[in-house]
């Protein structure tokens, strides 16, 4: 079946906001996602379901079809493969991959991806600690983490994935050394929402803003886990 460029990324979408919730994805959920307007939205969704795509009913959302789940998949599984080897072997920072990561996903081949993933020792999770699907596409677990805001003061967390799509808020992170396997200690939780924190990395605590730390999706290490 040949899809666009465009096409591929509404399922994308769709696949991204689908993780963690079991409800139907609304109308303006992808288009603040895609930054499009709903009305945009509606007529591309009319021709996914055309293509038996998605599943829509009216008034509550979508969700994608198996094969639209399967296409999805392709589409993420090259996306981060991508982002992988930019910045292991090309020498990308990490705030630099996902747009060209945009460009390229769509236009791979399968023999290329395989030698991507061959080349990167087949990895499971992207730069940003996102998971990346099997060469069999079958879903990836999520993993068990949460918003770093979620948390309170006092306890230590394991960063576990870092939203990849705002190149500022990534720069910001790496610099103070906030990045997937780095143990942070919750110094502060301020009540409108700042969280301070100390990376095992960094000499100085860092300051997340709640925009910031919404980003940040941690987990507590397994030996504090109860």
């Amino acid at each position: 079946m040949m899809l666009s460029d465009v096409m591929e990324d509404y399922l994308k979408a769709i696949y991204q906001l689908q993780r963690g919730t079991d409800d139907r994805i609304k109308t303006s959920e992808i288009a603040e996602e895609l930054d499009v307007t709903s009305p945009t939205v509606t007529s591309m969704v009319d021709k996914l379901e055309e293509r038996g795509l998605v599943d829509r009913e009216k008034y509550r959302g979508v969700t994608l079809t198996d094969e639209g789940e399967t296409v999805a998949l392709e589409v993420v599984r090259h996306h981060r493969l991508l982002e992988a080897y930019l910045t292991e072997h090309l020498d990308y920072d990490w705030s630099e991959v996902h747009a060209e990561a945009d460009r390229l996903e769509h236009h791979i081949s399968e023999d290329f991806e395989a030698r991507v993933a061959d080349a990167l020792g087949e990895p499971d999770v992207d730069p940003h600690g996102s998971p990346i699907p099997s060469a069999d596409l079958e879903p990836p677990e999520r993993p068990d983490g949460e918003s770093i805001a979620e948390f309170e003061e006092g306890d230590t967390v394991v960063v576990e994935e870092v939203a990849d799509r705002d190149a500022e808020i990534l720069s910001y992170l790496a610099d103070h050394g906030v990045e997937p396997g780095v143990e942070l200690e919750i110094l502060e939780v301020a009540p409108f929402g700042m969280v301070t924190a100390r990376s095992s990395d960094a000499d100085e605590p860092v300051s997340l803003p709640d925009r910031v730390a919404h980003h940040v999706r941690v987990a507590r290490p397994p030996e504090l886990e109860q």
